[in-house]
């Protein structure tokens, strides 16, 4: 399956590691000086999205209302892990992608899409955790691969505790982050990044870097989410990239001066919508997350009207 090359396998050094590659010196967080757009976008000209596939700045939709799951994503299989929902779950409309993990038995699942890039992308979900949901590993993830298609499609994928050479992978996931047990589950949002300038782990690997915002307080559960992020290409070699992402229409993070990439054929181009428990935190047996009117854009996308 698609998403399985996408999981990064964590030990329990990593972990300690990762608590202390945070990248608050280096990025400042820009939200509040407002040099990007909050609130409304270009969703508020579609009911409940519904034809915003048209708009000449999208480049993907899927409120999954129709064809059989995953058609219009490019996982070569569907995991059993993965169902439409009931219309009781769902955000508008009859469906939405429900994500069911089991400890002991499975990881939970996802789709990836590939995808023509732009200088700016932006990409939009909806996410609803379960009351009963724990921490969760790995999440929502844009990746940058050489090509779309043959083995450069795939340059983009893995790479755990290794640094990206700057001409074959870049990503970034808007994912929750318990803190290692220490917030309330799911945890805060928080970007995980992996470039060719991050920085490396007391363990001398490099697993990725956060930019987290604070203060912020945590994700509720049981309520539907509108999150956002962008990311902006930078020159090839230059320290002009950036990255920010919104929740429910509040731009909470924003960071300027990624030197995401060497070369212009590397391009953010893949996105793995998915959950991915094996946290040593995570206790619940079954953790349940549904996810709603995913959008990949050229522009800020903003909340769906209702």
């Amino acid at each position: 399956m698609v998403f399985l090359c996408s999981m990064l396998v964590h030990s329990s050094n990593e972990f300690l590691c990762c608590a202390q590659q945070t990248e608050t010196e280096r990025f400042p967080n820009l939200a509040s000086n407002n040099f990007l757009p909050q609130g409304k976008g270009i969703a508020t000209r579609f009911k409940a999205d519904t034809g915003m596939a048209n708009h000449p700045d999208v480049i993907f939709a899927d409120n999954f209302e129709t064809g059989e799951l995953g058609t219009k994503w490019d996982s070569d299989s569907i995991a059993k892990t993965l169902s439409f929902s009931a219309p009781e779950n769902v955000l508008c409309g009859q469906r939405c992608l429900k994500v069911e993990a089991t400890l002991g038995k499975d990881t939970g699942g996802g789709l990836t899409k590939w995808f023509d890039s732009a200088d700016k992308v932006f990409v939009r979900f909806y996410v609803r955790f379960d009351s009963h949901c724990d921490y969760v590993h790995h999440f929502v993830t844009l990746r940058a691969n050489k090509g779309l298609r043959g083995g450069d499609k795939w340059s983009g994928f893995g790479g755990a505790g290794l640094l990206p050479a700057g001409d074959e992978r870049f990503s970034t996931a808007l994912e929750p982050m318990g803190n290692w047990g220490r917030w309330q589950a799911p945890g805060k949002w928080n970007f995980y990044s992996y470039w060719h300038e991050m920085k490396e782990s007391p363990d001398k690997n490099y697993w990725g870097n956060s930019f987290l915002p604070d203060p912020q307080p945590v994700i509720q559960k049981d309520r539907w989410i509108c999150a956002e992020f962008m990311l902006k290409h930078n020159t090839p070699g230059q320290a002009d990239g950036e990255q920010a992402f919104w929740i429910d229409g509040q731009l909470l993070g924003h960071w300027r001066g990624i030197n995401w990439r060497k070369t212009d054929s590397l391009k953010a181009n893949a996105l793995t919508l998915e959950t991915y428990f094996t946290d040593r935190w995570t206790k619940n047996v079954t953790n349940i997350v549904y996810f709603d009117n995913v959008v990949i854009a050229r522009e800020y996308i903003g909340p769906t009207s209702p």
